[in-house]
């Protein structure tokens, strides 16, 4: 069964609800079954299984080390949101957010991606492509500051930097268990240190 392979559901909006703002009104009445979250990447709307339990604490450890280092006015999130880019036609999902608090101030569930200051994504089966190609392009071309990739299959993480019209112009990798600096607007080093998977756990 496809859920239970973890690939993702997609659903191609363009023939009910055509351009990307009907693609942002059929999102918003979509019912997503407990367990997913639903982006829109090229056109479509694609609906993923959530994070393994390990990621949980993955997340917690980069939210605790950033917290002190954000911009003023910033927070920093793990909690399920939505950013629309409507320049590029993109609304992710990111697995952990940073933002101006403005940005939270609406009633609507779509958020400003104009706002992030970083977002990190943790790579999943059903996700790595679309992590690896479209955001790391359409987050660089929104001009997101800091973009954290951690390839959970691989065990590494790549901090990509220096937005620019074609993506981002600066990239640093290393595996886990060693530290990466994060450019401005943090200036710090992330400790990747406990990022792997349990040993009872398949990566």
């Amino acid at each position: 069964m496809t859920l239970m392979q973890e690939r993702p559901i997609v659903t191609d909006g363009t023939t009910t609800s055509p351009g990307f703002k009907g693609l942002l009104e059929t999102l918003d009445e979509l019912h997503v079954p407990d367990g997913f979250s639903a982006e829109i990447i090229r056109g479509s709307i694609v609906v993923s299984p959530w994070s393994k339990g390990y990621y949980l604490d993955v997340m917690d450890v980069i939210c605790d080390q950033l917290r002190s280092h954000l911009p003023e006015g910033h927070r920093i999130s793990q909690a399920p949101a939505l950013y629309t880019f409507p320049s590029v036609e993109r609304a992710y999902g990111p697995d952990i957010h940073a933002a101006h608090r403005r940005a939270r101030g609406t009633t609507s569930n779509c958020l400003d991606g104009e706002s992030l200051s970083f977002v990190a994504e943790l790579t999943s089966p059903s996700t790595r492509e679309n992590d690896c190609t479209d955001k790391v392009r359409e987050y660089g071309r929104a001009g997101v500051p800091v973009y954290l990739l951690l390839d959970m299959q691989e065990e590494l993480a790549t901090v990509f930097s220096s937005p620019t019209v074609r993506g981002y112009a600066a990239t640093i990798t290393v595996p886990f268990g060693e530290k990466v600096r994060l450019p401005e607007p943090f200036d710090c080093e992330l400790d990747t240190a406990g990022f792997t998977a349990p040993d009872d756990e398949e990566s």
